[in-house]
């Protein structure tokens, strides 16, 4: 197969963590006889600096003629919040413009982490949870004003909007445990009873095999630190979404080992860590490529339809950290460096029988 995927390292660390997907992707085409295409281009204070954009159109053409996207990070302390341009615009902005609609995070404990978890190893055990944030509507797109002592922040949904991200997360539920978990907060929020409404209304026509709950979203917060392990998947409203999943992401024992995938109605998808651009660490060669790297095996399932390679990176994954393979938030006693954990990813993609 060949395909060109956009990389976009964008700020901070992003670029040291990027460079070890792309060895990663290299190794699984040369494993399995693809052709990887990777066309450069910058997003976020980067490109801020060069064009006074965070979002320069060559690089949205760039995507828009991809097969998929890798992006590392944007944003940090020399584009702050007064900035009249902020590098987070540039990612917002590439999202709308590619209608990815629907935000995948998946959460999951690799057995000899468990201990590097912040919560005891009977909660974590088992975690295996996929949380589905709908990524283009809600207060974060809505109408902003702001008049001198007063502000205003507008949280609008249509029901085409909720459906068809609902029906993704569905989906994705129809290939795991068929367990769905709408988040909302309908005891208060108009926006919260439209979105239960809806939910209903397409779970019960078209998936009928599947167990639909509903939780408002402080319960929800509070089971996941008490019974994670009984999540399947998870579908919820924007800020909802990048509030719940942040908290998930201290199940795993560092934020820096997970993934996500943006997607929209076609093939074209937007693969990135959850984690930020890490300004603080970055140039010293010691942030976790994990993330990064099974953001490259959702890319390769995704957007390029390759199952089998997918499972291929994440097994290599999950061999380097139970060989020890570790960056120094996992492994503060004795740490490998970035690419050391990325070298040791591909000797394992290129020598599959060395674990």
């Amino acid at each position: 197969m060949k395909a060109i995927i956009a990389l976009l390292p964008g700020d901070g660390i992003g670029p040291e963590i990027t460079v070890e997907a792309v060895r990663a992707l290299h190794a699984v085409a040369s494993r399995f006889g693809h052709n990887f295409i990777f066309e450069q281009a910058d997003i976020g204070g980067i490109a801020i600096d060069k064009t006074g954009k965070a979002l320069p159109q060559e690089t949205v053409a760039l995507c828009k003629q991809s097969h998929a996207v890798l992006l590392g990070a944007v944003g940090g302390p020399k584009w702050g919040p007064s900035s009249k341009v902020r590098p987070e615009q540039g990612l917002l902005g590439l999202r709308k413009e590619l209608g990815l609609f629907a935000n995948l995070r998946p959460v999951r404990i690799f057995p000899s982490l468990q201990s590097h978890s912040v919560f005891r190893p009977e909660v974590v055990q088992g975690v295996d949870l996929l949380v589905v944030r709908e990524l283009t509507g809600g207060i974060y797109f809505g109408e902003k004003r702001r008049e001198g002592t007063w502000a205003m922040d507008a949280c609008t949904y249509s029901e085409a909007e909720v459906e068809r991200v609902v029906r993704r997360a569905a989906l994705l539920a129809m290939s795991r445990r068929k367990k769905l978990t709408s988040v909302d907060k309908a005891n208060v929020l108009e926006t919260s009873r439209l979105w239960r409404e809806v939910t209903e209304r397409v779970v019960k026509r078209e998936f009928p095999q599947i167990e639909l709950e509903h939780l408002l979203v402080d319960a929800c917060a509070m089971y996941l630190i008490r019974r994670p392990s009984e999540f399947d998947v998870i579908v919820t409203e924007n800020m909802f979404g990048d509030i719940l999943t942040d908290e998930a992401s201290m199940l795993s024992g560092s934020i820096g080992l997970l993934p996500s995938a943006s997607l929209g109605e076609g093939r074209l998808g937007l693969y990135e860590p959850i984690h930020g651009s890490a300004p603080d660490i970055a140039g010293r060669g010691i942030a976790n490529p994990y993330g990064t790297l099974s953001s490259a095996a959702m890319l390769l399932r995704h957007s390029l339809g390759l199952e089998k390679e997918a499972l291929a990176l994440e097994e290599a994954i999950a061999q380097s950290i139970q060989k020890g393979a570790l960056t120094v938030d996992l492994a503060p006693a004795s740490p490998l460096s970035t690419s050391e954990v990325g070298h040791s990813v591909e000797a394992l993609l290129l020598n599959p029988t060395s674990s």
